[in-house]
């Protein structure tokens, strides 16, 4: 490991100014993911701003309803918080969905929407890898591609982002908050992914120095009945091959309303909204559910070892609601 500076800030504007001061430096929340990197060789700070004592954690009521989230409650306690098991069931389950429990107890809100892809090329300081080191080439474009990503690739990079909790968020048309050297910016959480194009070591839309600082997600009296499916190799510390955040309302029989996103798919998380559109008026059975999902996936770039993936998505879709609409058959 490279020798670092350290510090540590009690206050979000004093950690903001100390990174965007230093263009090596970093911020460290829960640091599952970064400490990581810091071991395998993959990220090389000159310094680290510890920003895990922040007070931006908690659950709060906002006036117009819904909750804000902040940046640095841990997974476990988010998934645990009564206004999110009750009222976005498809957060908690997302959430519940992602690593170990000793990892959920560490890691953050914001840390988990900012963690790098975990393309096996990436992790592997000795690989090519054009998102690590600019211009050295993409492997994972002719090697093992079953985690690659089928829509927004570009050539310089195929890698899909592992947030199970973006891909909840999305759906649930979340936005986060950020605090920068220019000052306070909103983002929904959609539009803070960048698809890699020319430039793939930008995994986001945020600038240097930017800080997560909370996650505002809008009062959505559907989701009370939402869930999130995961596929993937197996049942335990996996990430997923596809997976997909959805909220149904029906009245008599037919969708009056839809929220899914897809995660596995693209370099962020991918809302449906063709997905939506299709399933709005339609009557609430396995055909519409399927026909949704096949309106989605249908622009899917596939290879050899993701060409089973849009059937995934389709029938992860149809599971999810499904389940949702079950009660009314």
């Amino acid at each position: 490991m490279r020798p670092f500076d350290y510090r540590r800030e009690s206050d979000p504007a004093a950690a903001v100014a100390a990174v965007a001061a230093d263009p090596g430096a970093a911020f460290l929340g829960g640091g599952t993911n970064l400490v990581d990197h810091l071991k395998l060789g993959i990220a090389a700070p000159t310094a680290l701003v510890d920003v895990s004592r922040l007070d931006t954690g908690g659950v709060e009521r906002l006036p117009a309803g819904g909750l804000r989230i902040g940046a640095s409650l841990s997974n476990a306690d988010l998934a645990a918080h009564p206004a999110v098991r009750s009222e976005y069931p498809v957060l908690a389950s997302a959430v519940l969905s992602g690593a170990s429990a000793q990892i959920r107890n560490l890691a953050t809100t914001a840390g988990n929407l900012l963690q790098r892809t975990r393309c096996v090329y990436f992790q592997d300081a000795t690989a090519p890898c054009n998102k690590r080191a600019p211009g050295t080439g993409c492997p994972a474009r002719d090697g093992h591609d079953r985690y690659n990503a089928v829509f927004g690739t570009s050539g310089e990079c195929v890698a899909v982002h592992p947030s199970d909790m973006a891909v909840a968020l999305a759906a649930l048309d979340a936005r986060v908050r950020l605090l920068g050297p220019e000052g306070e910016r909103t983002v929904p959480v959609t539009g803070l992914y960048r698809d890699p194009g020319a430039e793939p070591q930008r995994d986001t839309v945020l600038g240097h120095g930017e800080l997560v600082t909370a996650v505002d997600v809008p009062a959505l009296p559907m989701a009370a009945r939402s869930a999130y499916r995961k596929v993937r190799d197996r049942a335990s510390y996996a990430f997923a091959l596809v997976s997909v955040a959805a909220a149904i309302a029906t009245e008599d029989g037919v969708v009056t309303g839809a929220r899914i996103a897809f995660g596995g798919l693209a370099h962020g998380p991918l809302r449906a909204r063709r997905a939506e559109e299709a399933l709005i008026g339609a009557p609430a059975v396995e055909e519409s559910f399927r026909a949704a999902g096949r309106a989605e996936t249908a622009g899917a770039e596939t290879g050899p070892g993701t060409a089973a993936k849009p059937a995934m998505a389709v029938g992860a879709l149809a599971a999810v609601l499904r389940e949702l609409t079950s009660e009314e058959t």
